[in-house]
């Protein structure tokens, strides 16, 4: 989930701090985030035109509210679908593993498998807290990943199975880093 985003969302909600942002994102979502990616993540929206300072509170905290353009912004992110996208290092790792010779493809299942039960474990015996909808939507969410995700290596180990290793290619791609001068 982005971050941003998310700060931006909470500020359409009202005038925050940078702490209570981070309470606020943590309360609301179940998810950690550390308070030095908070006011990054604000000096960066500042920047872009989507926050701006709201002045500060009686403690001396610089607070901050969203520009029009961040209220638009997170306001399209919550009505937009979101799919997992960008870089899977699970499916890579194995992907990589299955083409090069010697690697123990099903031992690397095995790891993967036992960690995801392992979390799945975890995850059962989670206990609800005082805002127990939006912690229960996170928890629901990551059990669901977990689950699918042993299907998933299920259907790799059904893949590898028939997967060949093999050696670098001959064919040279034509740029490359140049030789360092040894004079």
């Amino acid at each position: 989930m982005s971050v941003r985003q998310s700060l931006l969302a909470i500020l359409d909600r009202g005038v925050c701090y940078g702490s209570q942002l981070r309470a606020e994102y943590e309360r609301r979502t179940g998810a950690s985030v550390n308070v030095g990616q908070v006011y990054t993540t604000l000096e960066r929206l500042e920047r872009d035109g989507l926050v701006e300072g709201a002045g500060v509170d009686d403690e001396a905290r610089v607070l901050w509210r969203p520009t029009a353009a961040g209220r638009a912004e997170a306001r399209a992110w919550l009505t937009t679908a979101s799919l997992a996208e960008g870089r899977d290092d699970v499916a890579l790792k194995i992907a990589l593993a299955v083409t090069l010779p010697g690697a123990d493809v099903d031992a690397i299942l095995s790891v993967q498998r036992a960690a995801v039960r392992a979390a799945l474990d975890a995850s059962d015996a989670e206990v609800a807290d005082a805002d127990a909808v939006p912690a229960a939507i996170v928890r629901a969410a990551r059990k669901a990943r977990l689950e699918a995700d042993l299907r998933w290596l299920d259907e790799v180990a059904r893949l590898t199975a028939a997967a060949v290793p093999f050696g670098l290619s001959e064919e040279r791609p034509r740029r490359g880093r140049p030789a360092r001068s040894t004079v």
